[in-house]
Parts: structure tokens; C-alpha cells; sequence
């Protein structure tokens, strides 16, 4: 199985993922969109995987790829690909597939718990989550106004459109369940002036004081992209 993923920034790679992948002894290629490099033609990847990062989807005049990013993630839904968009790369899809994305009410970063919906509990990607897990998040834009063809799985008290299912085949989720000790370090040393105390925005020392949720979302993301990958081989979805 080929992995392509798409990164905006030094600081915010696969992480886990990456674990995953070579686990599964999966060929992982990747584009570093900030050096400029070159996106692939969709036939060189199974699975795209499209990471976050501090930018707005709509910045197209300061980013300039991503326009070329865009048409390569709409190429790939169109092709039945597996797609997965984390925190900006969820936004990304929302915009491709027709949704729109704002300004949330207000900024979410630190561990925060959500819930999965009904539908979302009865799926095998997402049943085996326990009740209200704790996650990370790190962003100040959602998703609204999805098409029919998407279904919203998650939400959380700061925001409601947590997550989404397109297609079968297409996710996006806000929160990060990939990210590792490193790169929230990283986040935090890059982006920390975001981290003005609010009733959804947590200290650097707090956000740093809970090894064993980075641990519980590392190993939920694991199963998650072991059943997807069960699923995609036995054509159940």
C-alpha cells in the first residue's frame, strides 16, 4: 500500500502515522508543500493523507500552491481514494466537497474531550473509542454547511462539526490523534502565542503535563487505520 502525505510546515508531520505506516510495512512518499516541491500524479498513491498547519484554506495569494494542493485532493476523491485531512487538511476537504469554512466561536488548543455520534459508534472505524475521549486539538476554524454526502461524526463543546465521513472513503477530523511528544513541542515553541488563556485555549504546562493522552490518541489512531485498511482490502467499503 502506497501512502502519499502532504505537509505545510516542518513542524507538523504524520507523527504516529508515520509508526503506523512502517508497521504495516506501507510505502510512504510525501511533499513538503513550504520548500515548493512538486505534488505527485494521483496514480502514485493509495491513500493521501493531508496534514495541518497555521495557514487559512483561502490564503491562495500567500500560499501559491495551494491551489495546485487543492485540484491533487479533489483528484483524488474523484478517484475513490482514500483521504484522510487532519485539523487544515480537514478543512481542505470540506472546502473541496462544497462545505464552507469560518472563524469558529473561538479557538480550541489543548486536550479537550469529544463525542462520537451514534452512527459513529456502531461504525468499526470508531466503535472501539471509549466514551468522550480526550483529544488534542489546535485550531481556530471549522468546517459548516456539509453536503449531504458527508456525515458529521464527532463534535465537541467548542465546536460542533468535529469530524466527517465523505463518501466512505474521505475523512476529516479537526483534532489531532497522530501527534506525538515531539511535535507538540514543536507546535507550542512555533505557534505558542496562540495559547491565551480561554475556557478552550490551555497553558503550554498543561498541555505538556499528559503523557498518557498523547499515548491513548497515538493507539486510537493505530486502530483506526488498521480497521480502515482491513475494510478498504476485504471491499466493504
Amino acid at each position: 500500500m502506497r501512502i502519499h502525505y502532504l505537509q505545510h510546515v516542518p513542524f507538523e508531520n504524520p507523527g504516529s502515522i508515520l509508526q503506523w505506516a512502517k508497521a504495516n510495512r506501507c510505502v510512504v512518499s510525501s511533499t513538503q508543500l513550504y520548500k515548493d516541491e512538486a505534488l505527485p500524479e494521483v496514480n502514485k498513491f493509495d491513500w493521501l493523507v493531508v496534514m495541518g498547519g497555521p495557514m487559512n484554506i483561502y490564503q491562495d495569494d500567500q500560499y501559491r500552491w495551494l491551489k495546485a494542493e487543492k485540484e491533487l485532493i479533489k483528484a483524488a476523491i474523484e478517484r475513490d481514494k482514500v483521504v484522510i485531512g487532519i485539523c487544515l487538511g480537514s478543512q481542505l476537504i470540506a472546502d473541496i466537497i462544497g462545505a464552507k469554512v469560518v472563524q469558529n466561536k473561538q479557538k480550541e488548543i489543548g486536550w479537550f474531550p469529544i463525542s462520537f455520534s451514534e452512527t459513529a459508534k456502531a461504525s468499526p472505524l470508531f466503535g472501539f473509542f471509549p466514551e468522550n475521549p480526550m483529544v488534542f486539538h489546535w485550531h481556530g476554524d471549522t468546517f459548516v454547511n456539509l453536503p449531504a454526502a458527508a456525515t458529521v461524526i464527532a463534535a465537541s463543546a467548542a465546536c460542533e462539526n468535529q469530524a466527517f465521513v465523505y463518501k466512505k472513503r474521505v475523512f476529516g477530523f479537526q483534532f489531532h490523534l497522530e501527534n506525538t511528544l515531539p511535535i507538540i513541542k514543536d507546535l507550542i515553541a512555533n505557534c505558542g502565542d496562540e495559547m491565551i488563556p480561554d475556557d478552550f485555549v490551555q497553558l503550554p504546562e498543561e498541555v505538556l503535563s499528559h503523557p498518557e493522552y498523547i499515548a491513548d490518541d497515538n493507539r486510537w489512531m493505530a486502530a483506526f487505520l488498521s480497521q480502515l485498511k482491513q475494510l478498504i482490502e476485504s471491499e466493504r467499503i
